[in-house]
């Protein structure tokens, strides 16, 4: 999975709500106009067609970038001090001013360049831009659906991740841009607090068992020092004074600086956490033990099928197909599991086979030092071989080098079980492939190589840097994508890895059926959850029936999903797609077919979506077949 991959614009509309169109609307809209129009004008007679439209895309990314300090933090952009102390506007104002500046930009980009006359690459671009917009307008449709506030994220875990992962504190105008923000927290917390009783009382209301997790969780940030007497820093305060005191000033300045920023957790963060944990104990009340999909939210099947269509980008397919292609997967995949079983004179059931590979000891390391380093040791020589026989398949690798890591004592107990972490876009810090090895029986070796393949080479990694290392496109093709190809391309990864030679070892080959016997079975339970009105022990029961996974972790799966309709169906969908789309050129080219050019139309445009995906990948085709043509 993806650690965190920042969007741009109204992309990110799960962090804001709506309102009606207004005169400050309509500011906006001429905003973009008169923002759009000087370069479209002044360059018309000095510029092709494709550098007025990436000027452009420029001119429109940077605008962007004016309105979100959060975005600019995210890219370590902090040169803007005053930005570096804000936050982005969580209004309901901001999130129709949006909408309305998409709207603008998708007939702007329509009306005003023709697509004709751009080069190729810059026809991606735009069918890359249009998409962006069109697919913003449809998820601005039912901008009041979705759950502010889930045991899995919202604003109360964000907030403070943001502050102490992402806010960097080199010097003390760094600090006070910190204190700044502390002291804008409570009122974007109440914000959005605010607007998530709203939907409650309007029957949004996410699944009970979500809120209590929320209310701990919420809790934990205002546990500890200026909150208790415990004697320990809370999160917010001992991130900051670790930060200051780190600083080269003189002691008294940092306590200065210390002492004012308790002074906003006191007054700022306290007060809106303790409103935030008052409105969801209520809200727990609202919801009083219900648990179902959103099939049940004021137009809901409406609602999911925008979730279906953003999070596969296939706009072609329905909760029902879903469903059934999920089920012939799980059932194909059984197969080859069982295939796996008598290769190793396994005797007994499929789900014997699950129980012997969860408890039979040869298949986990010691919870020691040792252990965890030989962990690391063997996944790192896995990377490595792939590294190398990688040109093999890839005409184009990433430049940036990539690192197996364990997970960090400061975030082993809320970091997942793997993820990989992107590099900087300057190539300053490496790629780093994370493994959580706080509890080693959450790591069977079994697992070990497909984890490499798709955490790692030739998975995340390959993807998420090439789309960095883009150049001669705009900056919005290199940062933006949709979960549907990271996740897609990341299963995808692993099914190569078996082409690539891995695999060789039929525990490791069945590790690799069981990670895409998962995510098949995510396609039957998601769809049934939210489309065909399943209980939450309905969708648990099947996963147990159908995967190697333990119960407390199918538990947390399926919950997981009733929170964040669709996002489930990315993996295998965009797995699917891409491994037809691959099969469509064999089928076509023939002797002309390689994996290295195909991985280029795949990997060197950016993380688009699935249907310009396909397009590409056609565009491909024909042009080897005319080239075929003129060479005969």
């Amino acid at each position: 999975m993806r650690l965190r991959r920042f969007l741009i614009g109204t992309t990110s509309l799960a962090l804001l709500a709506a309102c009606s169109p207004s005169e400050e609307t309509s500011a906006a809209v001429e905003q973009v106009e008169n923002a759009a129009q000087p370069a479209a004008e002044t360059a018309a007679s000095e510029q092709t067609e494709t550098e007025r439209l990436y000027a452009w895309f420029d001119e429109q990314f940077n605008a962007e970038m004016e309105l979100s300090p959060i975005g600019k933090t995210y890219l370590g952009m902090l040169d803007d001090l005053e930005a570096y102390g804000q936050w982005d506007d969580a209004s309901e104002q901001a999130f129709m001013d949006g909408l309305a500046r998409s709207a603008e930009r998708l007939r702007y980009m329509r009306e005003n360049f023709d697509f004709d006359a751009l080069t190729p690459e810059a026809q991606v671009s735009y069918r890359f831009a249009e998409f962006i917009e069109t697919n913003t307008a449809e998820q601005g449709e039912f901008w009041d659906h979705g759950y502010i506030f889930t045991q899995f994220f919202g604003p109360h875990t964000n907030l403070p991740t943001t502050m102490i992962g992402y806010h960097r504190i080199d010097n003390v105008d760094h600090a006070e841009a910190y204190i700044s923000r502390l002291n804008g927290m409570g009122e974007v917390l109440n914000m959005r607090t605010a607007q998530a009783d709203e939907r409650a009382q309007a029957g949004v209301l996410a699944p009970a068992f979500a809120y209590p997790i929320v209310i701990n969780a919420a809790q934990r940030f205002v546990t500890g020092a200026p909150f208790d007497d415990s004697g320990e820093d809370s999160p917010l305060l001992a991130d900051f004074r670790g930060k200051v005191e780190a600083l080269e000033i003189e002691q008294d300045e940092k306590d200065a600086l210390i002492a004012r920023a308790i002074e906003a957790l006191e007054t700022s963060v306290g007060p809106a956490y303790t409103q935030l944990i008052a409105t969801m104990e209520s809200h727990a009340e609202m919801a009083d033990g219900r648990v179902e999909g959103v099939w049940s939210l004021p137009e809901g099947e409406s609602f999911y099928q925008t979730q279906v269509n953003n999070y596969t980008t296939r706009y072609d397919m329905t909760a029902d197909q879903i469903h059934q292609i999920g089920l012939d997967e799980v059932e194909r995949i059984h197969g080859e599991m069982r295939d796996i079983m008598e290769e190793v004179g396994f005797e007994g059931s499929l789900q014997d086979f699950f129980q012997y590979l969860r408890e039979d000891e040869q298949f986990y390391y010691p919870d020691t030092e040792e252990g965890r380093q030989r962990y690391l040791d063997e996944a790192t020589a896995m990377v490595d071989h792939i590294m190398e026989i990688a040109p093999q398949y890839f005409d184009t690798l990433p430049r940036a080098d990539l690192e197996v890591r364990a997970v960090e004592e400061y975030r082993i107990e809320t970091a997942t079980g793997a993820f990989y972490e992107q590099g900087a876009l300057d190539g300053s810090r490496p790629g780093a492939y994370y493994v959580n090895l706080a509890n080693m029986r959450d790591n069977p070796t079994y697992l070990m190589e497909t984890l490499s393949y798709h955490e790692g080479a030739p998975g995340h990694h390959f993807q998420i840097a090439l789309a960095q290392e883009l150049t001669g496109v705009p900056m919005f093709q290199r940062l933006q994508g949709y979960s549907a190809f990271w996740e897609g391309w990341g299963l995808y990864a692993e099914n190569l890895g078996l082409t690539m030679g891995g695999f060789t070892d039929p525990y490791q080959n069945f590790g690799r059926l069981s990670y895409e016997v998962f995510r098949a079975a995510r396609l039957v339970v998601d769809t049934g959850v939210h489309s065909q009105q399943w209980t939450e022990e309905e969708a648990v029961q099947y996963m147990l029936a159908n995967t190697p996974m333990p119960e407390g972790d199918i538990r947390n799966e399926v919950r997981r999903y009733m929170v964040w309709p669709g996002q489930a169906l990315s993996y295998k969908i965009g797995m699917l797609t891409i491994l037809d789309l691959r099969q469509r050129a064999m089928d076509a080219l023939g002797d002309d077919f390689t994996y290295g050019a195909f991985h280029d139309v795949v990997l060197t445009n950016g993380s688009v979506p699935l249907t310009l995906l396909e397009q590409q990948v056609d565009d491909w085709i024909a042009q080897t077949l005319a080239a075929r043509e003129t060479e005969q």
